[in-house]
């Protein structure tokens, strides 16, 4: 078991009177946080309804607990994957292609971002957001990439002589993580007694986020500036992350009541799947959004002074509800709703606006 950490905000929405960051976490107790490793095979392969319930149980167990696991047996062959020529060659390309992909627009919310660009927070606020950036901006690139068919926002794909079978890798990586995403809900909604099926048809419409993320090898010495990280510390927004790291490790989650930062060490094979604010306000908070960043692992020496940090890459699904559906307090998560009914894709492109 690995220890990690959580921590909670809660911030004024223009259009919503209260939006959760990230869930507020109860006395521990002296409890160890853990982000557990669950094998999922045990829960595609039951053979019964009993067999189903107890994979759900420890998940949901986690997700109450941590808001993290990390799921082996969840059926993703390592090579299929894109970590190789298709995701790393993309940010190979000349500057010039990149930037023509660029991203612009926070509904549409696809295309290339360039280091620097967005800073993620848990701030709300425009001009704060700005001045983090401007401070400390993330030193991360990435590349962003929605549902191909949508007939109003279009994918930035590059042309095929300059990525030969990017495209296609992508669209069918997205399809499986999907696929996983429906599998891992429905294990969610067992364990929360609503019945196997009851997400299906408020995640079909495939409304999600495929991220390429890479982080570029840089001179340690920048990484020390106060607020400076990779990835700044926030929570995700939609339901579930499914997370493919490297080797390289820089994942960092924290814990609500030392406030201290843990990493989430890379285990082989298995994903890091973890829960965004949107499924927490859901379930009324009994599903945990946990703080976390990206930062820099220890850098190599190259002359007397100076370190460079390695390269990262790393690939993050972010799984969100139907950009229709309504996310209010479920059945048997209390007999009060902490919050009033919120629509999804409302409150995913006010966090996107906000980010950017």
């Amino acid at each position: 078991m690995l220890t990690f950490t959580v921590k909670s905000f809660v911030v004024a929405s223009k259009g919503v009177r209260l939006r959760t960051l990230a869930t507020a976490a109860a006395a521990s107790g002296g409890k160890a946080f853990t982000i557990p490793v669950i094998d999922f095979s045990k829960f595609k392969q039951a053979q019964s309804a009993v067999e189903k319930q107890e994979t759900a149980a420890e998940i949901v167990t986690a997700f109450k607990e941590s808001g993290f696991v990390y799921l082996s047996g969840h059926g993703i062959p390592r090579e299929r994957v894109p970590k190789g020529m298709a995701s790393k060659g993309f940010f190979a390309l000349p500057t010039e292609i990149k930037d023509s992909l660029a991203w612009e627009d926070p509904r549409a919310n696809r295309g290339y971002v360039q280091i620097g660009r967005e800073r993620v927070t848990q701030s709300s606020d425009p001009d704060e957001i700005a001045a983090l950036r401007e401070k400390a901006p993330d030193y991360k690139e990435t590349m962003e990439i929605g549902r191909d068919w949508d007939s109003e926002w279009k994918n930035q794909w590059p042309k095929e002589s300059d990525a030969p079978l990017f495209k296609q890798t992508m669209l069918d990586f997205f399809q499986t993580c999907h696929n996983l995403h429906v599998d891992v809900m429905r294990s969610v909604a067992i364990g929360l007694d609503l019945g196997e099926r009851f997400f299906d048809d408020k995640v079909n419409e495939q409304c999600h986020n495929l991220r390429l993320l890479s982080y570029p090898p840089i001179k340690s010495s920048l990484l020390v500036k106060d607020g400076q990280a990779r990835a700044g510390a926030h929570s995700d927004y939609g339901t579930l992350t499914l997370l493919f790291q490297d080797s390289v490790g820089g994942l960092e989650v924290q814990n609500p009541h030392t406030k201290s930062f843990i990493p989430a060490i890379p285990v082989p094979d298995t994903i890091v799947v973890n829960i965004g604010d949107l499924l927490s306000r859901w379930s009324n908070d009994v599903l945990r959004s946990t703080l976390h960043r990206v930062v820099a692992p220890a850098g190599k020496q190259v002359n007397d002074k100076e370190k460079v940090t390695p390269h990262r890459q790393s690939i993050a699904f972010f799984c969100n509800p139907n950009f229709s559906a309504e996310v209010a307090c479920l059945p048997n998560c209390g007999p009060h709703a902490k919050y009033p009914p919120v629509n999804a894709g409302d409150y995913i492109v006010g966090r996107l606006a906000a980010t950017y």
